[in-house]
């Protein structure tokens, strides 16, 4: 099957607006290309690179680009209206032009193209004082004897390289003790829910609104030798009584890294997986939303114990008040 790449032109502030925008109406996949965060690269890359090509130095001066793929069918272009339908109605209330152009721009992608093409900017890293993560086709000699995750996001979020990633995983590691119950809410690439099993939890649920995100987390799993006590399902929490149901209660430990209008969707549910002494990690909150997220957290029951942020994004821990 061949392919639709969208290129959605924004800027850093539009990133946030933009992937909600995609999340609402189920795209959950996508690739950001933000100059700020490159260059943010560049001032703190480690040794292991010896060299950046002409392609990754142009994204120095890119135009931030947020970037998804649709089935080049039927479904596909219905998929592209709502996208257009989505960018239209953000730009009419965008009066200050914070959010730029918002202009979809189009081209065909060949399977094993889109297949790879993601590939050149995925390298093994750091994460925090435990995690190094890398991909499958990458060799990394771990000198520092860190717990190695290997991840394939392949069409999904979730890499580990996003500030929103990074400052959960960070997260994890102070609250990941040994014997915990998980939930992972919009899991992605499941890297948040495998982090924490390889941290050393006990079970891990993973939940994406995308079918594709689910078989991508359990696929991951299993490249990480999990293959017990991690569940995946697909749905969404907010109008899916049944999936509820499934998921249960008396979680030590929820991540959500969605962005700030999902969660606040999501805030009233939270409470019901979570065990009285539980601990929920939010993320993908851009700083000016912070705010608002806060504020939803506290009508449903949390008080905030940690908060984290990173190039403009924001993570924060809460328990039951």
């Amino acid at each position: 099957m061949d392919w639709i790449q969208a290129d959605i032109y924004t800027t850093t502030e539009g990133i946030e607006p933009v992937c909600g925008r995609l999340l609402q109406i189920g795209i959950t996949g996508f690739v950001i290309r933000d100059a700020n965060d490159f260059r943010e690269f560049l001032a703190n890359k480690d040794s292991s690179w010896d060299y950046v090509d002409d392609d990754l130095m142009g994204l120095a001066n890119c135009e931030t680009t947020v970037t998804c793929y649709l089935t080049n069918d039927a479904d596909g272009f219905a998929k592209l209206r709502e996208l257009r339908a989505e960018m239209e109605d953000l730009a009419a209330i965008d009066d200050d032009l914070r959010y730029g152009r918002l202009y979809t721009e189009l081209m065909n992608v060949r399977e094993e193209d889109w297949a790879n093409n993601w590939k050149q900017f995925f390298r093994p890293f750091l994460v925090g004082e435990k995690l190094a993560i890398k991909p499958s086709w990458e060799q990394y000699a771990n000198p520092e004897g860190r717990t190695v995750l290997e991840i394939d996001p392949e069409s999904s979020f979730g890499t580990g390289q996003h500030h929103t990633t990074r400052l959960c995983l960070e997260m994890l590691e102070g609250y990941v003790n040994g014997g915990e119950s998980i939930l992972d809410l919009g899991c992605g690439s499941g890297i948040l829910s495998i982090a924490s099993m390889l941290l050393g939890a006990e079970r891990a649920y993973a939940v994406d609104i995308d079918p594709n995100s689910v078989r991508i987390a359990a696929q991951n799993a299993v490249k990480n030798h999990i293959t017990e006590n991690y569940i995946t399902d697909a749905g969404n929490i907010v109008t899916d009584e049944e999936l509820c149901s499934r998921i249960g209660t008396g979680y030590k430990i929820i991540t959500a890294n969605i962005v700030a209008d999902v969660l606040i969707a999501m805030s009233g549910l939270f409470g019901r997986f979570l065990a009285d002494d539980g601990i929920i990690i939010i993320s993908g909150i851009i700083l000016e939303r912070c705010d608002e997220v806060m504020e939803a957290m506290d009508k449903a029951g949390f008080h905030r114990i940690a908060m984290r942020t990173a190039n403009g994004w924001a993570a924060a821990a809460y328990r039951k008040k």
